[in-house]
């Protein structure tokens, strides 16, 4: 009896220890982060700097039990309707023959999909891209079809060309170089996947793609499987940066389908970077041209990110708070 109660004791406070190391000299923040990283629910995380704003608008959907689906159209509707992102919606960055056009996709817990492309003239077009979804027979309507759509859905024409855009591309017209640079906000997305209280997750993306861009160019954002895939047994993926490297391996389809093997959401990400690396070398292309980003969400609500050159950042919304996180990189 004597040995029994001197090993309930040892055991108590080798437990009181575990659970002081685990709290006493580390900040509130760095604890939250770790825990959120082991997985929380509702929780959404989302492209670059403008996610923290769009976030905050997807978490008061999240934080009353709403349905993810709600969230992440509310929450990319943000930097869509914000003159000064200018790789997003209205004010975005033209093509080469100065019109804005948006591409956007949306996917649900039940693997209904939505898309546009090469959409002119709508300041939200993944909404036009929900209505796409749940109000006609197909799945993705492109250039003056899908404007058509829009206008016969309600959707108001706009003029999306700020003059601040229209002043850049006149600049660029003088010399009309196009070559893209990795982490310059002319060709970024903004990408959110969520998971609600219920368990259930949803994704969105949407972008005005690269600036100066041929008419007619679609990159990856509005394709499922490539800027974005869910599925609501495993996890969701969204990608950033040139479009055309994520759609060469189908990134967020690959990246989920790697959470399906039980790799991490981390683990996943990384292994679709190295599959980018690959190939951009087996092409004779250099890497610091590039840049590809991805996030990842699995059911258990662990989430991570990996790109291939450092400046790509995210942003995360759980309970304990809204907060940006650089992303971990390959090129070193």
């Amino acid at each position: 009896m004597s040995n029994r109660r001197n090993f309930l004791k040892t055991a108590a406070m080798a437990t009181m220890a575990v659970g002081l190391n685990s709290f006493v000299g580390k900040p509130e923040e760095e604890n939250n982060i770790v825990a959120s990283k082991k997985g929380r629910k509702p929780i959404v995380l989302s492209t670059w700097r403008f996610g923290i704003e769009a976030n905050a608008a997807a978490w008061e959907i999240l934080k009353i039990k709403g349905r993810a689906l709600d969230a992440v159209e509310a929450g990319v509707k943000i930097p869509e309707g914000d003159p000064t992102e200018r790789s997003v919606g209205f004010g975005g960055r033209p093509d080469r023959e100065g019109r804005v056009t948006l591409d956007a996709c949306i996917m649900d817990e039940y693997s209904n999909i939505g898309s546009v492309a090469c959409l002119e003239h709508i300041k939200h077009p993944i909404s036009v891209a929900r209505g796409v979804m749940e109000k006609s027979p197909h799945v993705m309507l492109v250039g003056e079809g899908a404007l058509q759509f829009a206008l016969a859905q309600g959707f108001k024409k706009e003029n999306l060309l700020t003059e601040e855009s229209e002043k850049e591309w006149k600049e660029w017209l003088k010399t009309s170089q196009y070559k893209p640079i990795a982490n310059i906000e002319n060709h970024d997305t903004i990408g959110m996947i969520a998971l609600d209280a219920d368990g259930n997750l949803s994704g969105a993306c949407t972008t005005s793609g690269m600036a100066y861009k041929m008419h007619g160019r679609v990159g990856d954002s509005p394709i499922i499987g490539a800027g974005l895939f869910v599925d609501n047994e495993i996890g969701a993926a969204t990608a950033t940066g040139h479009g055309e490297e994520v759609i060469r391996i189908v990134g967020c389809h690959l990246v989920v389908e790697l959470m399906r093997q039980g790799k991490s959401p981390q683990k996943a990400c990384e292994e679709a970077v190295s599959r980018i690396v690959k190939l951009t070398r087996n092409r004779g292309k250099e890497l610091k041209d590039i840049q590809v980003g991805f996030i990842a969400l699995n059911k258990k609500g662990e989430y991570g990110s990996y790109c291939i050159q450092g400046g790509f950042n995210y942003a995360v919304h759980d309970d304990t708070g809204n907060r940006l996180i650089d992303t971990e990189y390959f090129l070193k």
